[in-house]
């Protein structure tokens, strides 16, 4: 049987992959030269032409199918990367240094209100149930906010427990109604086993001028946030300006 390498490469060389190609190329234009071949012998040549014709087209079509599933699956590495780059590992909402960036573009761009919650009294969560019971509490806050929030803004976890929403394009009204939705989502339907308290959240919010700068606008909803904090718990409050 012929090497499907070259027989005069040396030991370094990269091997000849089409050497059967190629030699049944190089009998073929014997014979096409040949003054005394006869039509047997051409449609011998022919039928070797054919069939190395034949399996080199089979092996484009893989190897082609085989490029393409590699394109796919480095495309689809890509984007987990660059979603786990910019997603908190636990929640899926954004992270903090994406939630900085988006929210200074927006910022750079339009009126938008920046609204901050913490989940009240969590450390106690974790202390008394155990961290498993207080990612599910994170959980369940995501989702309150994630069903009030919608098409209309954007998450992020800055912190522990700590969440950040961005709304762009909201005057102090409706940004107002929203995050009193989501606070009394928390209070009013998020139960989790074997908390046998109620699980609450304080809500600091600041409305923001197109040009606004993130430290600015994040520094006024924590402000508010703290305001809450100290009112009581479980409570809206919103920046002075």
């Amino acid at each position: 049987m012929p090497s499907t390498f070259s027989r005069d490469v040396g030991p370094d060389a990269a091997p000849d992959l089409f050497e059967n190609e190629s030699a049944a190329l190089r009998k073929a234009r014997a014979m096409h030269a040949s003054a005394d071949a006869n039509a047997a012998h051409y449609r011998h040549s022919l039928g070797e032409l054919i069939d190395h014709f034949e399996r080199l087209m089979r092996e484009t079509r893989r190897l082609i199918g085989r490029s393409d599933r590699a394109e796919r699956e480095m495309q689809a590495l890509a984007h987990q990367l660059a979603h786990r780059a910019s997603h908190d590992a636990l929640t899926g909402v954004l992270n903090r240094s994406a939630v900085i960036e988006r929210a200074s573009k927006t910022l750079r761009s339009t009126n938008a209100a920046m609204i901050v919650l913490d989940i009240d009294e969590f450390k106690r969560i974790n202390d008394d149930f155990g961290h498993p019971t207080g990612d599910a509490v994170i959980l369940g806050v995501v989702d309150c906010l994630r069903r009030i929030v919608g098409e209309r803004g954007f998450i992020g976890r800055v912190g522990g427990e700590e969440f950040t929403v961005m709304l762009p394009g909201h005057d102090p009204a409706s940004a107002a109604l929203l995050a009193e939705r989501m606070r009394e989502a928390i209070a009013e339907s998020l139960v989790v086993p074997p908390v046998d308290r109620s699980i609450t959240a304080s809500f600091g919010v600041s409305n923001n001028v197109a040009g606004t700068g993130f430290d600015a606008a994040y520094g006024l909803a924590d402000a508010a946030l703290y305001r809450a904090k100290r009112g009581g718990r479980n409570r809206v409050e919103f920046a002075d300006r």
